[in-house]
């Protein structure tokens, strides 16, 4: 079975793959233009023939697309994100959430119909606060919008403010400021993943990752660990920065919860790490692999194929994209094939069947 995976990037293009388990092929399969840096591919949850990318820049704008069952690619509707420099979305039934970093705000588009449209004036929820770090943390920077399913609330990792907000639908049917989790100063808290009532937070800026128990409001998060990355983190924050974080759901061949995430700009001629952590027990964050991508710059990561059986990777500086297969149980990753002919990849999106 021939497998579709949509490819952002920080040019202009989204690259449909295609993967074939069987030949090790990772082909090409379509390429369409759409503008500044479609860096993130979200899809409806409950019509995955539509997908949605956001353009990073200045006026930031939301496209949604409609593929069929080749992963090729048409646009459907074109409207502005209401801020600056959209980096991450997050398709509801009806309504799309965009994290616009720049602006320091989230935004919250209704949508409806067939093909989806902008149906209403899009409305905000604007963040505030600031960190330690001048350069990066001068304000607001939401850098992720995710929905945690149990609790339905949409958690925001706001690296500009050392916080992941969390947000609740109000009895009017807006989504509201609820809580937060408090992160270390000058951590800059980039993505978020979730497992068994806890909360693993990602920090851009210092290269660790923190765990926390996490009950649903009104009660508190309570703190457990923070460790590095990496074995080996840099002696000067910021030069290795933690990408994305991830932890697929256990099932009959991967039964043992692992977590999964990227690290960049790695000197190491070998490239970036992608670090595995063990989760199972309750109070552990325990690092057990370090597997040498031969990419550069790592950002997205994406599981995929049968039981998540491979992890798919993309070097923004260069190593073009790899296909993984988790072996071991999930405790490591070998290399399957590779394509060098993406420009720039940093996010996917493997296409389930129309």
């Amino acid at each position: 079975m021939v497998h579709h995976v949509l490819v952002a990037s920080y040019s202009n293009n989204i690259v449909t793959l295609a993967f074939d388990p069987e030949t090790s092929a990772l082909d090409v399969s379509s390429n369409i233009t759409v503008g500044h840096h479609p860096s993130w591919i979200t899809s409806h949850p409950s019509h995955p023939s539509i997908v949605w990318t956001g353009l990073e820049q200045s006026e930031g704008k939301i496209l949604a697309l409609y593929h069929d069952d080749n992963g090729n690619l048409t646009k459907v509707v074109e409207v502005i994100s209401s801020g600056q420099d959209p980096c991450c979305l997050l398709a509801l039934e009806n309504e799309v959430l965009v994290a616009n970093y720049s602006s320091g705000s989230v935004a919250v588009l209704p949508v409806s119909g067939n093909p989806f449209q902008v149906t209403a004036v899009p409305t905000t929820v604007q963040l505030s606060g600031f960190g330690p770090n001048k350069s990066r943390q001068e304000g607001s920077h939401p850098h992720q919008v995710i929905l945690h399913e149990e609790y339905q609330e949409v958690f925001v990792p706001d690296l500009g403010s050392d916080c992941v907000s969390r947000l609740k639908k109000s009895n009017d049917g807006s989504w509201k400021l609820a809580g937060h989790v408090g992160i270390e100063a000058g951590g800059g808290p980039r993505h978020v993943a979730f497992y068994n009532g806890h909360l693993f937070t990602l920090l851009e800026l210092t290269s660790k990752v923190v765990r926390h128990r996490l009950p649903p409001l009104p009660d508190l998060p309570k703190f457990i660990k923070s460790v590095p990355t990496m074995s080996n983190p840099p002696p000067t924050p910021n030069d290795m920065l933690a990408a994305e974080i991830l932890i697929p759901t256990p099932n009959t061949s991967f039964p043992t919860p692992y977590l999964y995430l990227s690290n960049r700009n790695d000197p190491s001629p070998e490239g970036d790490i992608i670090s595995i952590f063990s989760i199972e027990d309750p109070d552990g964050l325990e690092l057990i692999a370090e597997v040498r991508s031969g990419l550069k710059h790592v950002r997205g990561l994406a599981f995929g194929g049968p039981d998540d059986k491979y992890l798919i990777a993309g070097g923004a500086n260069g190593g073009g994209v790899k296909v993984f297969e988790r072996i071991n149980g999930g405790k490591s990753l070998k290399v399957i094939t590779s394509n060098d002919s993406v420009q720039a990849p940093t996010g996917f999106l493997w296409l389930e069947r129309i």
